[in-house]
């Protein structure tokens, strides 16, 4: 092995092993490339192995941050940000949640699909996890508790349906996705709605069989009442105003009449109308959702920036060619290579968060997978449910801690785990199903864009 090769070894071991000290995780990107540059530059002097690499590569930092500062497409960050923000403090979840669950309370395990219908919808309309479990988890959990609900079916409903918000669009990940390895967001945003909605229908045929197979873990809503048209009218009421701004948004995207970051816009600013015209819209809500939303584009750029860092760096040492390497040089085909991709990047998914894993494994694998005649669109979104479990897989599932936060008295931390286990099972088969029917994820891009 030449010696390019063990400083990216272990240029990438000390970046999983400073994990574990809870540094922030950009400054441990930063940091590393940092003392890399002056490293490899004194190797490149002492080994001959180290000849012909030029190191004027590592003065590209600086030009890349920049065209990162300029990059139309990352506008639709914090403007996606903003929509999700303002939306969860409209109270639209709320009174579609109270609605929903007259319409579902005759039946088994209604509870827990009304939670999972109003994350779907919270889902393609906020693109927040952390805001999308916490609400569920305030809205739902107290009314699944009180009608008897078991206590992981309860914790695994809401923080799997709070994950889906990183896989439907519009969603914050497909935009660094397609901003990482060149591809077209609006194609992401057309290939991950079918998927994403497979996951959700897995949820709800889940929950509806448990609850006919096992009436004491998802009984029947203590105070149902009967549906009529009156119950149903005000369900697609409550319904109507967030599938609206959806619309709007998704519409106006894969109709060609908007990008996704003029599309981002306009949800922006429907959520706001929409906070207005429900009367929540005060200084002070957009006084908070303006710090929230500039403290998470902080967070999610100072990522962006100090990864570019660390993946140039990393790219200089020659990691581009060694992971090439060994990834071809596996005794498997194309599709088997791609499986150990997104074996490895599940097994990375319980010790790293999907941030940087987006931003740092999916570049140096893509044109791997590229180079063996895999469309990209439909790569990045199997990643993308691939990732998903990552918000979901102890230790470092933050879906996890997101809900334990506030959950009721007398759930532990083992309901959750436990909990989850079963829809951990249910996306791996929904990663299994887009893996062997790329259909799925190909099929809307082609439809829509075909002359």
């Amino acid at each position: 092995m030449e010696v390019n090769e063990i400083l990216v070894l272990i240029m990438f071991g000390m970046f999983i092993l400073l994990l574990f000290t809870g540094f922030p995780v950009a400054w441990v990107l930063c940091g590393i490339s940092l003392v890399f540059v002056p490293v490899a530059m004194l190797a490149d002097e002492w080994f001959d192995a180290f000849i012909g690499i030029d190191w004027n590569y590592a003065s590209l930092v600086v030009p890349r941050m920049w065209d990162i500062m300029t990059n139309w497409v990352l506008v639709a960050l914090p403007m996606f940000i903003f929509m999700g923000l303002m939306l969860d403090r409209s109270g639209t979840a709320e009174d579609l949640m109270g609605n929903l669950v007259r319409l579902f309370g005759r039946v088994r395990g209604g509870l827990a699909v009304t939670v999972t219908f109003v994350g779907l919808l919270l889902a393609a309309s906020t693109g927040i996890i952390g805001a999308s479990v916490v609400l569920l988890a305030v809205l739902g959990m107290p009314m699944m508790m009180r009608d008897g609900y078991s206590k992981e079916l309860a914790c695994g409903t809401v923080a799997s349906t709070g994950t889906l918000g990183i896989l439907v669009p519009p969603s914050i990940m497909l935009v660094m996705m397609g901003d990482r390895i060149g591809v077209s967001v609006g194609d992401l945003f057309l290939g991950a709605v079918f998927p994403g909605l497979m996951l959700a229908g897995f949820y709800v045929t889940y929950i509806l069989s448990l609850g006919y197979l096992r009436a004491d873990i998802a009984p029947v809503s203590k105070d149902a009442e009967p549906i009529s048209l009156k119950v149903i009218f005000s369900a697609l009421s409550a319904a109507l105003p967030t599938a609206a701004l959806i619309i709007a948004v998704l519409g106006s995207i894969f109709m060609g009449i908007a990008t996704p970051t003029e599309a981002s816009g306009v949800g922006a600013l429907g959520a706001t109308i929409l906070a207005f015209a429900r009367g929540k819209l005060t200084l002070e809500v957009v006084r908070e959702v303006g710090r929230e939303t500039t403290k998470t584009t902080a967070f999610i750029f100072a990522l962006i920036i100090c990864a570019t860092a660390f993946s140039l760096i990393l790219r200089g040492l020659g990691g581009d060619e060694l992971i090439e390497k060994a990834l071809t040089s596996l005794p498997f085909g194309p599709s088997g290579i791609v499986i150990a991709i997104l074996v490895v990047t599940f097994i990375l998914g319980f010790f790293l968060d999907w941030i940087e894993l987006t931003l740092i494994i999916l570049p140096l694998v893509a044109p791997v997978v590229s180079a063996l005649g895999f469309d990209l669109v439909w790569f990045a979104v199997l990643f993308a449910v691939c990732l998903q479990t990552s918000f979901l897989t102890p230790p470092v599932g933050f879906a996890l801690f997101y809900l334990k936060g506030v959950v009721p008295k007398g759930i532990h931390l083992i309901h959750i785990y436990r909990g989850v286990v079963p829809f951990i099972l249910l996306q791996l088969l929904g990663l299994a199903i887009v893996f062997w029917m790329p259909s799925i994820v190909t099929w809307l891009p082609k439809v829509v864009y075909s002359p």
